[in-house]
């Protein structure tokens, strides 16, 4: 229904937006989970997490950031002396199984009211697939700015305790340290879609159940849902408002969610439709992720500290600020006003990239056009 090109382009674009404007909520969590309090832990902890999704993605499974860094973080914890907060890692786990619940539960509803809808409106099935496509667009751009708010604190959460910018006025727009930090991940989020996402794309898309596109659609929507609900701080104050728990600020593994979603479509559709063997590899590296990147994160801060003598952190007073900000790197002008020029810089470029892309394709979509004109003329 769309090509991966087309959808790397919209969900870089729209993983950034989300990462920039609502990110916040989830790093706060993963903050009290573990004060990675010392740039040299932050960069360890943050690279023994890639390393095992590199690794993880590198045999097309969708494997869960979420999993890798919280693993990461308590090699940290158990490394420095520091406790984890076990409260936190409650919240997080129960996501791990919730995620997967809540997002089957959505793909069904969501999946049952799209049938009744198609069979109320009596719509022509060529002009049904024409609003699908639309549709997929649009919620996966929804479903990228959900991911970029939930899932940034996987990758930049770690550098926040130890690491600040001064403010960063883009004339229309002012970012904090933070969303600094927030937009730097985001680019690093774009550019893994755009160059390394598309076994993992094929993985979830197919392997596990044949999705027709009224299927794809409502997945998405219900992934993208579960995401936000975790994300946004706005919804969460509501429920307090209407005498309701708050929802927990948690960053959610979006890939346990979108195969829960998958599994929701495959139960409703029958048993029978579902790969459970892939399903099998999936839940083997959910159980390996935390491990494999808790271990690979505790040796490699030993290596980091003891070889190249550099602070990996420090066992942090109980009762203490969580985020100590006067405590952290602060980045001199020259460098944030470089970090300025640089980002537009890639505003600018990643705008133009856009453009000239969508072009291309409109003349690529209006020649092959000319040419189905004129092989039915000259066919008559």
């Amino acid at each position: 229904m769309v090509s991966f090109r087309k959808a790397a382009i919209i969900a870089s674009v729209f993983v950034i937006i989300g990462a920039v404007l609502q990110g916040a909520g989830t790093s706060h969590t993963l903050g009290k989970l573990g004060s990675v309090n010392a740039l040299g832990g932050s960069f360890t902890v943050a690279l023994a997490a890639a390393i095992t999704v590199y690794t993880m993605t590198k045999f097309a499974l969708p494997v869960s950031t979420t999993q890798a860094i919280v693993g990461a973080i308590i090699g940290w914890n158990l490394f420095t002396g520091n406790p984890t907060d076990s409260k936190s890692l409650s919240q997080i786990v129960i996501t791990w199984i919730t995620g997967p619940i809540l997002g089957s539960f959505f793909a069904i509803v969501l999946y049952i009211i799209l049938k009744y809808i198609k069979k109320s409106a009596r719509i022509h099935l060529i002009r049904f697939e024409s609003l699908i496509r639309i549709g997929l667009i649009v919620v996966g751009a929804f479903g990228a700015y959900s991911l970029g708010a939930n899932n940034i604190a996987n990758v930049m959460g770690v550098f926040i305790p130890a690491f600040q910018l001064h403010a960063l006025n883009l004339g229309i727009i002012t970012l904090n340290s933070d969303q600094q930090l927030f937009l730097i991940g985001g680019f690093a989020i774009a550019g893994g879609i755009i160059t390394y996402s598309r076994r993992v794309m094929e993985t979830v898309g197919s392997s596990i159940i044949e999705l027709s596109s009224e299927a794809a659609l409502v997945v998405v929507l219900a992934q993208a849902l579960v995401l936000f609900i975790f994300s946004s701080s706005g919804l969460s104050s509501l429920f307090v408002r209407i005498g309701l728990p708050p929802i927990p600020m948690i960053p959610v593994s979006s890939s346990q969610v979108i195969v829960g979603c998958i599994m929701g479509i495959g139960l409703y559709k029958g048993v029978k439709n579902i790969n459970f063997r892939m399903l099998g590899d999936i839940a083997v590296g959910w159980i390996a992720t935390p491990v494999a990147s808790g271990l690979l994160a505790f040796f490699s801060l030993f290596f980091i500290k003891n070889i190249f003598s550099i602070d990996v952190g420090s066992y942090v007073v109980p009762g203490s600020s969580i985020i100590q900000k006067p405590a952290a790197i602060a980045i001199g002008f020259d460098l944030s006003e470089a970090f300025r020029y640089i980002l537009l810089g890639i505003l600018i470029s990643g705008i133009i990239s856009t453009i000239i892309y969508f072009l291309y394709d409109r003349k690529r979509r209006i020649n092959l056009q000319k040419s189905e004109e004129k092989f039915w003329m000259n066919m008559k």
